[in-house]
Parts: structure tokens; C-alpha cells; sequence
């Protein structure tokens, strides 16, 4: 994992779990990582891994079993999606709104480009996944 400069680096490891979790890769009640194998993993200090599941264990994402390790809570994929979802609307999507009117860009390039983007997407998921509709 290449981490940015522009945030934290528990945040972007927080990203990654919560992406692991929206790809149903970690489902619900399943054990993750411990921190020292993710740190591992990631090549970055357990006590960063730690502060990462904190947060998330904060955020209702994962619970803690003393003494077991931390595991995905039931419905940490509905409650990542929220909070990407807000934060996306507020943090990053004026900057795309910016970079389309800047660049002049149509909704119906955008719409076309994402309708191909959505069926790569789709393809690229195992067979038994079911997708709900507008998603």
C-alpha cells in the first residue's frame, strides 16, 4: 500500500479496511487481521494498526473479543457506506464538480464513462455476488 501525504496515515489504512469490507473480502462476524499481522502486511508500526481500529471500533465498523482479536461488526457495511457517502458529498465531490466545469466536460460523457467503469466493475466480482439495482 502506497500511503499519501495529504492524510493520516490511520485513516488511509481505515480506508482499506472499510474497502475490504464493502468487497464483502472480510464479512460481517468474521475475525480481521491482528494489528501486529496487518501492520506487518503494510510495513508500518502496530500502534498505527491499533489507532486504526480504534477508530473504526469507535465508528461501530468492528468490535473487539478480548483476548480473540477484532471482528467485522453485522452491519459495517451499510455504516462504511454512509460515512464514505458523506464524506465524499462534502469533501470530494466539489472539487470533481469543479474539475467537469473546468474542463467542460458533458454528463453524458460522464454518464457513458461511468456506465463502463460500473461494468468492469461488475465483471471483475465473484459470480455468487449479488448486486442490488442502482448500486
Amino acid at each position: 500500500m502506497e500511503f499519501r501525504d495529504n492524510e493520516a496515515i490511520y485513516l488511509q489504512i481505515a480506508g482499506y479496511v472499510s474497502e475490504k469490507i464493502l468487497r464483502q473480502q472480510w464479512p460481517p462476524d468474521d475475525k480481521i487481521p491482528s494489528v501486529r499481522d496487518l501492520a506487518s502486511e503494510l510495513q508500518v508500526n502496530p500502534n498505527t494498526v491499533m489507532r486504526t481500529y480504534e477508530f473504526l471500533q469507535n465508528q461501530g465498523v468492528v468490535y473487539n473479543k478480548r483476548g480473540i482479536g477484532f471482528f467485522v461488526a453485522p452491519d459495517a457495511g451499510q455504516k462504511v457506506k454512509q460515512m464514505r457517502r458523506a464524506r465524499f458529498l462534502q469533501q470530494e465531490l466539489p472539487e470533481v464538480f469543479k474539475t467537469i466545469f473546468l474542463l467542460d466536460i458533458s454528463l453524458e460523457e460522464l454518464e457513458q464513462r461511468y456506465t463502463q467503469f460500473k461494468a468492469e466493475q461488475l465483471a471483475s466480482l465473484p459470480i455468487s455476488t449479488e448486486i442490488p439495482n442502482g448500486q
